[in-house]
């Protein structure tokens, strides 16, 4: 029974993370696609925006889809940890933590939902388990240093804000915003 409830939150966080990710990469959804996206990452500080973006895509895209599949545990798992753990050092460092005041409550679910998937390995109706693929387990902790290095890399907390308007995602890439 304990594979049922890895299952149910495997397919909630992989297909939103998947979705979120189409946003930037594809623009469904009303997303900003990837020049937004590019825009993005540079009102965020990260220059050129360009590789970021591209990163913050495969990230949350890939990562959202092979975690919703259960295949190459941990790395679907590992792109989630990644994105929402720039989301929250870039978008939403120094704000209370309630997401109703521009906080890191949601990105931070998000990170802890996928490293207890992570950590739990691939369940029963996993590909991962149907597939007999088992990646070896020195990944995931590997990863997750490649993670801190690429956010102690990119720095923490938002760019000053020449006008003191906060950067938002949907007005990358408008002009007219």
């Amino acid at each position: 029974m304990r594979n049922v409830p890895a299952l149910i939150l495997r397919l909630a966080l992989g297909l939103l993370m998947a979705g979120h990710g189409s946003q930037k990469a594809f623009g469904w959804f009303g997303g900003p696609g990837p020049e937004g996206t590019k825009g993005f990452m540079e009102m965020l500080g990260l220059k050129p925006g360009r590789p970021w973006a591209t990163m913050a895509m495969a990230s949350e895209f890939g990562g959202g889809a092979l975690t919703a599949l259960g295949l190459l545990n941990p790395l679907g798992p590992l792109g989630i940890i990644a994105a929402m753990s720039m989301a929250t050092t870039k978008a939403h460092w120094g704000k209370p933590i309630w997401v109703t005041s521009g906080g890191a409550e949601l990105p931070v679910i998000n990170i802890v939902a996928a490293l207890a998937l992570m950590l739990n390995g691939p369940d029963k109706f996993s590909l991962d388990r149907m597939l007999g693929i088992k990646l070896p387990g020195w990944l995931a902790p590997v990863g997750l240093v490649a993670v801190l290095i690429t956010v102690l890399y990119a720095g923490v907390g938002t760019p000053p804000a020449g006008d003191d308007e906060e950067p938002r995602e949907e007005l990358a890439g408008d002009p007219e915003a």
